[in-house]
């Protein structure tokens, strides 16, 4: 089997973990709201998702939190609770650093938003070590929808089996594999790291 010419990342629970509740607890302090608010983005889950489509804006986002939950800080407050929510996954930034080092084209390919990625772009050194990245809010479409992954394609320049993505989300690696992508379920970094040796890639 030939190797991948180019090694699709997705970025939340793969590279990075995230958790919406370390947001919420800090938004909570400054919001007159008295419910969950882990449990609000989980129920005001279709904001979240057109937000992360790019169908609205950071401050139209940021506008409809706080007609929500009475939030009264600044959107700079704001931004910086929404995305100080994620840690790395050691050994998964350590394999793309490999992989890349080895020759392969590495490429982050996810479903976010600009408070996010701006937050990961200053914090996280790793994030300026690949060739390119495709997020859902610039793309207009969210995985598993075909068109995010025909974006994906078009900024690697290669297509099919050229192609080995890494994803933690079932429906999204099933996306993969209609393209003809080598896909693989990410559960852990040793399976996953395994795995890929296996569809060609050696570090």
């Amino acid at each position: 089997m030939s190797p991948p010419k180019a090694i699709v990342f997705d970025l939340g629970k793969v590279l990075l973990d995230f958790d919406y509740s370390i947001a919420a607890r800090r938004i909570a302090a400054k919001a007159s709201y008295r419910g969950d608010l882990y449990q609000f983005f989980t129920v005001h889950s279709e904001l979240l998702m057109r937000y992360e489509t790019g169908l609205v804006t950071s401050a139209e986002f940021f506008a409809a939190i706080c007609r929500a939950t009475g939030f009264t800080g600044s959107y700079e407050e704001f931004a910086s609770y929404f995305g100080d929510i994620f840690s790395e996954i050691p050994p998964m930034v350590s394999f793309q650093a490999r992989v890349r080092k080895a020759g392969f084209r590495t490429y982050i390919f996810s479903n976010t938003n600009e408070i996010a990625i701006e937050h990961i772009r200053q914090v996280f050194p790793f994030y300026g070590a690949f060739d390119g990245y495709i997020y859902s809010y610039e793309v207009r479409s969210m995985k598993p929808d075909r068109k995010i992954y025909d974006a994906m394609e078009a900024m690697a320049g290669s297509r099919g089996d050229e192609i080995l993505y890494i994803d933690d989300r079932g429906e999204n690696v099933e996306g993969g594999r209609r393209q003809g992508w080598r896909s693989i379920l990410h559960e852990t970094p040793e399976r996953t790291i395994a795995q890929a040796a296996g569809l060609g890639v050696a570090t």
